[in-house]
């Protein structure tokens, strides 16, 4: 089993620490994983973990530079950036300078997974451009107040939804789904029938063992095809 390395990074004046897994060999790619608005948590953790055990160098962002006691904090903290959403792509392409400023990770190619706010997260760097080659949102909010311009997105992406989640409701589905396609981006939409928020994190009551086990076989899919 793998373990982490932490990297110390920045994001201006605030002090950030990523998880960095590595695999055994060489790495297929480099992905970056974004947590919740918990940030770092056990469920998060095992996810970046599993990915170095398939052959992926996985580095877990740090939202925040520290860490919430509980739902309120995580909401204060989430406040500080995410309500502007130039400021919450600023720390989220801090992030991926750090990951990319691995020596390892020199030449791979690069993806991004996210649950929840992460989920947000992916979306919000593949709207503006970022060189990934794949992208995975887990339960992740869907709206943005920048939608993408035609032909920005470069990423494939691949989107994993509880549809009871209330997080998320049809009309945030469907006005995702007409921003994809205005912007031309090439992108999967699995949805769960009867599943709600969190179903990756088995610590919550709307964990799903079979929405779980089957988002994370599509994106290894995804990521086999992508990747080969």
């Amino acid at each position: 089993m793998n373990d982490f390395e932490k990297l110390a990074y920045r994001d201006q004046e605030t002090a950030l620490t990523g998880l960095v897994a590595r695999p055994e060999g060489a790495a297929r790619a480099a992905v970056l994983v974004f947590p919740t608005i918990f940030n770092p948590t056990p469920a998060v953790n095992q996810k970046a973990l599993a990915l170095a055990d398939a052959g992926y160098l996985a580095m877990v962002a740090d939202f925040y530079g520290k860490q919430p006691e509980g739902m309120d904090q995580a909401r204060e903290f989430a406040l500080e950036i995410r309500p502007d959403p130039a400021v919450f792509r600023q720390r989220l392409r801090a992030s991926l300078r750090a990951m990319v400023s691995l020596p390892e990770a020199e030449g791979l190619p690069l993806a991004a997974i996210g649950f929840c706010m992460g989920g947000q997260a992916v979306l919000e760097l593949a709207r503006e451009g970022a060189p990934f080659e794949a992208v995975a949102s887990f339960h992740g909010l869907l709206d943005t107040d920048l939608p993408a311009e035609p032909g920005k997105i470069s990423a494939r992406i691949l989107i994993c939804h509880g549809d009871a989640d209330a997080l998320v409701p049809r009309e945030q589905v469907l006005g995702f789904w007409d921003e994809m396609d205005r912007a031309g981006a090439n992108w999967h939409f699995h949805s769960y029938s009867g599943v709600e928020h969190s179903f990756t994190n088995p610590a919550n009551a709307g964990y799903n063992q079979s929405a779980d086990r089957q988002s994370w076989a599509a994106m290894h899919s995804l990521f086999d095809e992508v990747f080969s």
